[in-house]
């Protein structure tokens, strides 16, 4: 079957109730600088590699979201080292949701962000 839809993602949302908070926290975990004078609702687009972004919505100004937290991982960010971002995401102060789990050919942790949507970690 031919489909109009490009087989490649986007743009992952991830719904935030304090976007500047938000901002924060993404940006110290993937080392990035911000400049929280430069957010402006309702969304900030965090730079990510390649062709995949992130886009933080808080919605729109004046109404902050009610959130509902995700038990399970919305998506993951990729390392090489897992013990190194389990020692790195501590040192900030992050929620651990999960410890490390190890497979042969892979290794995952996941944590919280400031509205509880489990994020995981993961290298392979």
């Amino acid at each position: 079957m031919n489909s109009p839809i490009t087989n490649k993602i986007n743009t992952i949302f991830v719904h935030v109730s304090d976007l500047e908070n938000s901002v924060k926290w993404y940006s110290q975990l993937l080392g990035q600088d911000y400049d929280l004078a430069s957010i402006e609702r309702p969304v900030y687009n965090i730079k990510i590699a390649d062709y995949t972004g992130l886009t933080l919505d808080a919605g729109p100004k004046g109404i902050t979201k009610e959130q509902t937290s995700n038990e399970n991982p919305l998506f993951n960010f990729h390392t090489e080292n897992i013990d190194d971002s389990y020692t790195y995401v501590k040192e900030l102060g992050y929620k651990v949701k999960s410890e490390i789990v190890r497979f042969n050919d892979f290794s995952f942790f996941t944590i919280l962000d400031p509205d509880r949507n489990a994020i995981m970690i993961c290298t392979g």
